[in-house]
């Protein structure tokens, strides 16, 4: 049973459920933003370093945090033998993502957590928004020729407005790297422009690919000019580069966050994707936002993990939690 003080995790009272964090318009692109952006690689390293080592989550206090993670997970299947029925499975497990016997045993009724929501392929997004009908969990769909982004514009564009018309909430595009590679920001400004006016109503988030752009210098201006451009979520990676998040690009990523909240008042959200599988890690990243960015940024609406294997060990260290025992991952299939 959690205690009270670990309970508060997941009842935060400083914003309802009822209330919505306002939308980025954006502002005008201004190069003269991009000017000051100067990352040093060695104090990031050192920041990031700490992380994981110099804090101590434990016990009820852990597991309060892990269920908090759980609706935050934007719940994923991108691969190349994805069907239906795998889809609808993901669905299911998003509605109840951790055992009722479990919530049970942390005093927490069954089915009172859900996933932030569930990120599929556009060809799926019909589906999954029909599996999800009623429960309020949104449908994400990657977007703009994800994972490389390398089809024409045009193309880009009506795939985003095909997944929306198809009832997808948010949008998960990826931005052209040669732009961020070839320091030509105000393509980028326009790219992301043109991606958030297709996706109306659409929440947008804008993934970087971060192992991609090569330097934290290019990462810190590329998620300044996509937040300029009308991003509601600056993301890491698509999860298929060969570097996908970590937490040096993201604490850049989220001090940007920061810079760009300090300018205009706007509060963006992150999504760190691709390697976040364990809780061990999830909490370090939850630490992160907590210390860099605020209370405020451990809600779904301003944080999501992009995973797919991630659910299952937040589970087991949920089991452990409370029996003491760890069991098998076949135990907590998530599709």
């Amino acid at each position: 049973m959690l205690d009270a003080a670990s309970k508060s995790v997941l009842a935060w009272p400083g914003r309802s459920p009822a209330q919505v964090i306002a939308r980025n318009s954006g502002v005008p692109f201004d190069l003269a933003w991009l000017d000051g952006l100067r990352v040093n690689q060695s104090a990031v390293g050192r920041r990031a370093s700490t992380l994981g080592t110099r804090r101590a989550v434990k016990k009820d206090a852990q597991a309060a945090w892990l269920l908090k993670a759980v609706t935050c997970i934007d719940l994923t299947t991108l691969n190349g033998d994805d069907t239906t029925a795998r889809v609808e499975r993901l669905c299911a497990k998003a509605r109840r993502p951790i055992r009722d016997d479990l919530l049970d045993s942390l005093g927490m009724p069954p089915g009172s957590i859900k996933t932030g929501a569930v990120c599929v392929y556009h060809r799926f997004v019909k589906a999954a928004v029909a599996a999800l009908d009623g429960s309020g969990i949104p449908v994400a769909a990657v977007s703009t020729g994800f994972p490389a982004g390398l089809i024409p514009h045009p193309l880009k564009l009506r795939e985003i407005e095909a997944s929306v018309a198809d009832g997808a909430a948010e949008i998960d595009i990826v931005v052209t790297r040669e732009h961020v590679l070839t320091g030509n920001w105000q393509a980028l400004y326009d790219e992301m422009r043109d991606f958030r006016a297709a996706c109306g109503d659409a929440h947008v988030k804008a993934i970087l690919a971060t192992g991609d752009i090569r330097t934290l210098s290019n990462v810190a201006k590329a998620s300044m000019v996509c937040m300029m451009a009308g991003a509601d979520f600056i993301k890491t990676s698509t999860g298929k580069e060969g570097v996908n998040a970590t937490l040096d690009v993201s604490l850049v990523m989220v001090r940007m966050i920061r810079e760009y909240l300090e300018r205009t008042g706007v509060a963006i959200g992150f999504k760190p994707a691709g390697g976040v599988s364990t809780a061990k890690s999830v909490l370090e990243y939850q630490i992160l936002m907590k210390e860099e960015l605020g209370r405020e940024w451990l809600e779904g609406d301003l944080f999501r993990i992009g995973a797919s294997s991630l659910l299952a060990d937040i589970e087991r260290q949920l089991e452990h939690h409370v029996s003491g025992r760890y069991s098998s991952f076949n135990r907590h299939p998530v599709a």
